[in-house]
């Protein structure tokens, strides 16, 4: 991937390709910022730039073997390491075995997110995981002579999904790797990894991209009017992942509307069987769309406080669709300061409860009494 084809976040562009001039690369890095900020991107036009054999001042220049091979993610020397699951024909699997995959997806998207990556592997209803076994891998990828390039590459998605046993076994070499090798670890929590392996990496924030970026990209992309990109801009929040979103009217993000409109009317008339219906339906998503609907409705919580609470400030704060602002235009007026913290702590309790693979529905039945609890307060 070119740098120029990354939707803003040129300060960090900058940084990676004076570092290369500068012959000062950090053996092991790691890009943290939200989905569609453009992480994965930036670490794969880097990886790009390093192991490009004709360099150009501001970029790779595109057409080198070695720019070819990772434009389609098959250079021999770099390599992969990102969520997986095991099944009952391949109980101990590694990425290698997705790497097909992977490819796919990614080339498909270079801002593939969780959610979208466990479709493709059809594991919605499991988390994904870098299993022990992956270090060995690493270890043994690693310790070869380079192929073809100067470099070693080696990026991980979403190294706080890694088991802490692999995360153990990776420190010495992350801390003290073979000569010209670069890691590049692209994180979406990195509160959850292992501090020994934090304190080992340099960290790089990724921020939100910025409107004028991002309404360049839009326009780019897709053949959309002035009006609704202004309107887009507010809602996506600086992710290009989310102006993507509400621009497609993705199939998730109506259900999550609509199961969230469904939710709250029930709680608030504190119908209990209808609430054991919808509890059933619910727990028979996968468990990154029960977590994508609960972060989905703590967005609509926070939303709707700010509306209720900061009338004068709607326009600059609050960030609704059209459907959402309709349904919100009567539900603010029941979120105040008196429930707000509540529903929000409840709901982020209910998410960590999903990941750590609690019953679905004693999760959502248990939320949905606390919420039927504070809704009139």
């Amino acid at each position: 991937m070119l740098f120029n084809q990354i939707i803003g976040q040129d300060p960090i562009k900058s940084q990676f390709i004076q570092s290369v001039h500068e012959e000062r690369i950090s053996h092991a890095q790691m890009l943290t910022g939200e989905e569609g900020f453009g992480t994965l991107p930036l670490a794969l036009a880097f990886a790009q730039y390093v192991l490009c054999e004709n360099r150009q001042p501001d970029d790779s220049c595109g057409v080198c073997p070695a720019c070819q091979k990772v434009h389609k993610l098959i250079h021999p020397d770099l390599h992969f390491v990102f969520p997986i699951s095991n099944t009952k024909n391949n109980p101990k699997p590694v990425c290698d075995d997705f790497l097909p995959e992977w490819r796919e997806a990614v080339l498909e998207d270079p801002y593939l997110s969780t959610t979208r990556w466990y479709q493709h592997l059809g594991i919605e209803n499991k988390l994904g995981m870098i299993y022990t076994q992956e270090s060995n891998e690493i270890l043994k990828k690693l310790n070869l002579k380079t192929f073809e390039a100067e470099f070693k590459v080696m990026v991980i998605w979403q190294p706080e999904r890694m088991h802490p046993t692999c995360s153990n076994k990776l420190l010495k070499i992350i801390e003290e790797p073979p000569p010209k090798t670069l890691f590049l670890l692209v994180s979406l929590f990195p509160g959850q990894i292992i501090p020994t392996l934090l304190s080992r990496v340099q960290r790089i924030e990724v921020p939100r991209i910025g409107d004028d970026d991002l309404l360049t990209g839009m326009k780019y992309h897709f053949d959309i009017s002035d009006t609704e990109l202004k309107r887009m801009m507010k809602l996506a929040d600086g992710s290009f992942t989310r102006a993507r979103e509400f621009f497609q009217l993705s199939d998730e993000h109506t259900y999550n509307l609509n199961q969230f409109i469904q939710w709250m009317r029930l709680c608030y008339q504190n119908d209990v069987q209808s609430i054991m219906d919808w509890v059933d339906e619910m727990s028979t998503l996968g468990r990154e769309r029960k977590k994508s609907f609960l972060v989905y409705a703590i967005r609509m919580i926070r939303q709707n406080f700010l509306m209720n609470c900061l009338p004068h400030e709607q326009d600059r704060l609050v960030k609704l669709s059209e459907k959402e602002a309709t349904f919100s235009s009567r539900f603010s007026t029941f979120i105040n300061e008196d429930n707000v913290f509540a529903l929000y702590t409840e709901l982020n309790q209910a998410v960590s409860d999903i990941e750590a693979n609690a019953y679905p529905k004693t999760v959502f039945l248990d939320l949905s009494m606390k919420i039927m609890g504070q809704i009139r307060k």
